[in-house]
């Protein structure tokens, strides 16, 4: 079962950055960079980055979307997207990180790379980029985009992991 934050968690452009607020007790905040917060469950333990797709216009798209990257000890990273809208079972999901192109794997609402090695490398190619879009075909076959500003993402994610080797 993949994991889903989106019901504990929401994420807001304020101005020059983000504000994050944890809804569950069990969940604490680590902070907030750019678009992109830092969250830590105590019980499973995980840590993870997590951010708010965004529209056109440069604001938060609130349809319950999002990207987030799991952090688990042992420098494991775990990209998970949560698509904006449903896709059409027989679309592709393709993600675009400034250059450079993933195919993924995921059923109609959420997304995922299809093994580690492509993790890693998303999760590498996250670190120097500014934005990164999943493009695939909604129920109508109509194309649907996600994307999200990375300015913070990796200080978020590497904040993650740090929380969650503290343990």
């Amino acid at each position: 079962m993949a994991f889903s934050p989106s019901p504990y968690l929401t994420l807001g452009a304020t101005g020059a950055g983000a504000a994050a607020t944890a809804v569950s007790s069990a969940r604490v905040a680590i902070g907030a960079w750019a678009r992109w917060g830092a969250f830590a469950d105590a019980a499973p333990r995980r840590c993870y980055a997590v951010a708010q797709p965004l529209r056109a216009d440069g604001t938060p798209d609130r349809r319950g979307g999002f990207a987030s990257v799991a952090a688990a000890r042992g420098g494991v990273r775990t990209l998970h997207l949560r698509l904006s809208r449903p896709r059409s079972p027989a679309a592709l999901l393709t993600l675009d990180i400034d250059d450079r192109r993933f195919a993924l794997v995921g059923d109609t609402v959420s997304a995922r790379a299809p093994d580690a090695a492509t993790d890693r490398a998303i999760v590498a190619a996250m670190r120097g980029a500014r934005i990164m879009t999943i493009s695939t075909l909604d129920r109508a076959g109509r194309t649907m985009t996600d994307s999200y500003a990375l300015a913070g993402a990796a200080t978020a994610i590497d904040a993650a992991a740090l929380a969650c080797a503290r343990g």
